[in-house]
């Protein structure tokens, strides 16, 4: 059986192929065929019988009590977020094929987008770019709308290379991508990205296996910017109302900090270009925006060709 169709069974081996015999208290004698706890060691340390087990790994018993679920989750050493990731697997869910909702971000949140000071943008379930604001994509042009983050993160060399922690990054998008799809696995659009992310990236395909579960936090992050270096940032992602889907990110440096300094001047140098709205910045005639923001970083003015 797929994922799709036996997702608990999917979900147990992966996660039992994680735990190792020394992590579970079990003497680790011999040669294993497979990494990680047997599935007889799994229902030895649950309290359950080894035949029960099988048939919840086989999807031939889909309805296990919460107290089964709870025993298999402490032998399988997860955390809360997988435990409850695990308990919706075997809650009734209709089963219907259907187009993805469209995710359209309410207008008193592009409001709120435009007005910030910081660099900002929407995304969607999936990690797409549904709308940005100027400083944002002055930060990153792949945070562009129609853009997507997964896709860029791993198929992109040139976006890989802007993030020194990109394989913190990659680890914890793919679990935050498993914690937003939930048990909706036969969604067409999430299908189409994972299939499309599984057959271009062994990264993916790696993690997309080990089916870690993560809710999304805030957090810094570290990113290489063509003309400011290298800064990090605090990362925060913020609930819409009435968008149940969608997340507003802010990215914001601490006060006071070289961080700080560096995001000034690309803010002053987005709100000086010739598309920015009237009335936003300052800037002489005989100086352009990027031409200061060079001088500013660089300490002196750009060779001119």
């Amino acid at each position: 059986m797929s994922e799709t169709t036996n997702a608990l069974g999917a979900y147990l081996r992966a996660r039992r192929e994680l735990v190792t015999p020394r992590q579970a208290g079990i003497p680790d004698g011999g040669v294993r065929r497979v990494p990680g706890l047997r599935r007889e060691e799994v229902a030895m340390l649950a309290g359950i019988s080894a035949d029960y087990y099988l048939r919840l790994e086989r999807g031939r018993d889909r309805r296990p009590s919460v107290q089964v679920l709870e025993s298999i989750a402490r032998v399988l050493r997860l955390d809360d977020d997988h435990l409850a990731h695990l308990l919706t697997l075997v809650a009734e869910q209709p089963r219907r094929r259907r187009r993805s909702p469209r995710e359209t971000p309410p207008p008193g949140a592009l409001k709120l987008l435009d007005s910030l000071a910081q660099p900002a943008y929407i995304e969607g379930r999936y990690f797409d770019i549904l709308a940005s604001n100027a400083l944002a994509r002055a930060l990153s042009p792949r945070l562009a709308v129609g853009g997507n983050q997964l896709r860029d993160m791993f198929l992109d060399p040139a976006e890989q290379a802007r993030y020194p922690d990109w394989q913190d990054l990659t680890e914890c998008l793919v679990a935050n991508l498993r914690q937003a799809v939930g048990t909706d696995v036969d969604d067409p659009r999430f299908i189409e990205l994972t299939r499309e992310l599984a057959l271009a990236s062994a990264r993916f395909r790696q993690l997309w296996a080990r089916h870690e579960v993560r809710g999304q936090s805030g957090g810094p992050i570290r990113m290489r910017h063509p003309q400011l270096g290298e800064l990090t940032l605090n990362r925060e992602r913020l609930a819409i109302g009435g968008a149940e889907t969608l997340m507003l990110v802010v990215f914001h440096p601490e006060a006071g900090s070289g961080d700080a300094e560096k995001l000034a001047l690309l803010a002053s140098a987005t709100l000086d270009a010739p598309d920015a709205p009237a009335g936003r910045g300052v800037r002489r005639p005989d100086q352009p925006a990027t031409t200061r923001l060079a001088m500013s970083t660089t300490g002196r003015k750009p060779s001119r060709a």
